[in-house]
């Protein structure tokens, strides 16, 4: 039993090493006719973001720098998910003129996925992504640390790829690095249909027909008991109709799988417009949400306004009062009031170029008449008045 597991660990290693080897020749081959059905496409029109050719390519390129891409490790010894974009940012730092800081410096970019598209059309548009890939190629000490074993850009195949990637730089692209294509979120979809053939000529429709009636030949001559066949020529014709049907069968078989890898692409444009609708509507409420929340705060705000409005009104009739209150003490100190008893009665008061009121008229009057009642009462105390007892007793005193 337990030769058997091992024996069954070694073939499924051995299965999983075959099918990463023809994963990663598959990824070069389509690497490859993208390349060359993008220059096609550039010779009759400009290449821009909706292009599907380009979305296509740059959808590829991505899968081959994320091939067999390790995770970072944290403190707490879970490992998160990396993007291409963190191994593209250490392995290319040392290439002359690099764009690096200027991708990091991008507001709008957050997540490192979009960071690395930004990268990917900028480096388009500067015509050395050939450049990059190969430099990136030469650090060694990074490439081990950030790809496991198996990957594209540890083998042979990655010297192929930077010399596929020269012939982009003959296409002349530009860009606008704040649409949708770099949103992080959206995952990259190869589309293999452009690459499929689907071609039937007349050579292979008359050999099918013709296969079909040696068929049907070959059923009649075999059911008719009149003619005389030897063991051989049974023989014969029996090991050419199992050849035929083999031929049928493996025909059914690619037809039946390029089915089925439509149908499942059908189901994931599907999911995508789903999702795209979802997101359009939760968008729209959001606006909706946004746009009550400001009529609400733009009606507070009318409120707050009318309130100040009330309270500077308030405010400056106060100040109003508190000057009336200033000048009505001011004239009951008694320095006014005895400024005011010098002065003629036939003289007009002005106070600032203008004419005295009746009422300050009336209360002039008053504070003179309590002044001149308090001066008399002052006449008649001893301090002012001397009585004739003192004057007689007073030494040095000779009636007349």
């Amino acid at each position: 039993m337990a030769s058997l597991g091992v024996g069954l660990h070694v073939i499924r290693r051995r299965g999983a090493g075959r099918s990463a080897v023809v994963e990663r020749r598959n990824l070069l081959t389509v690497c490859r006719f993208s390349v060359k059905t993008l220059l096609d496409r550039s010779c009759f029109e400009t290449i821009d973001d909706t292009s599907p050719e380009f979305v296509n390519f740059v959808s590829i390129l991505e899968h081959i720098l994320s091939h067999r891409l390790k995770g970072q490790t944290t403190w707490f010894g879970y490992e998160s998910s990396r993007s291409f974009w963190d191994y593209l940012k250490a392995a290319c730092s040392k290439v002359p003129h690099n764009c690096i800081r200027s991708i990091e410096s991008m507001e709008n970019m957050r997540s490192s996925r979009a960071k690395g598209r930004a990268w990917i059309r900028v480096v388009l548009m500067e015509k050395r992504l050939s450049e990059y890939i190969s430099s990136a190629l030469k650090d060694l000490k990074t490439k081990r640390r950030f790809y496991e074993d198996g990957a594209i850009m540890l083998g042979e195949e990655a010297g192929l790829l930077a010399d596929t990637l020269i012939g982009v730089n003959t296409i002349d692209f530009s860009f606008c690095l704040k649409g949708e294509s770099l949103d992080g979120s959206c995952p990259a979809v190869i589309d293999y249909t452009p690459y499929l053939k689907f071609t039937q000529n007349a050579d292979s429709i008359s050999s099918d027909e013709e296969e079909m009636r040696t068929l049907g030949s070959s059923g009649s001559d075999s059911s008719t008991p009149d003619k005389m066949a030897t063991a051989a020529s049974i023989f014969t014709e029996q090991s050419n109709l199992v050849s035929k049907c083999k031929r049928f069968e493996q025909k059914y078989r690619m037809t039946l799988e390029q089915k089925g890898y439509l149908e499942e692409l059908v189901c994931l444009r599907e999911a995508q417009l789903s999702q795209a609708v979802s997101h359009n509507k939760a968008l729209q409420q959001s606006l909706e949400d946004a746009h009550l929340s400001h009529t609400l705060e733009k009606e507070q705000l009318e409120y707050i306004v009318l309130e100040l409005q009330d309270q500077l009104k308030s405010f400056q009739s106060l100040e109003q009062l508190s000057a009336d209150m200033s000048l009505s003490q001011t004239s009951l100190e008694p320095s006014h009031t005895l400024s005011l008893e010098a002065r003629p009665t036939g003289t007009h008061w002005h106070h600032q170029g203008k004419e005295e009121t009746p009422s300050l008229r009336g209360l002039c009057g008053s504070l003179t008449s309590v002044a001149s009642y308090k001066s008399l009462a002052s006449l008649k105390s001893s301090e002012c008045l001397a009585s004739p007892a003192t004057e007689i007793s007073s030494p040095g005193f000779t009636p007349s």
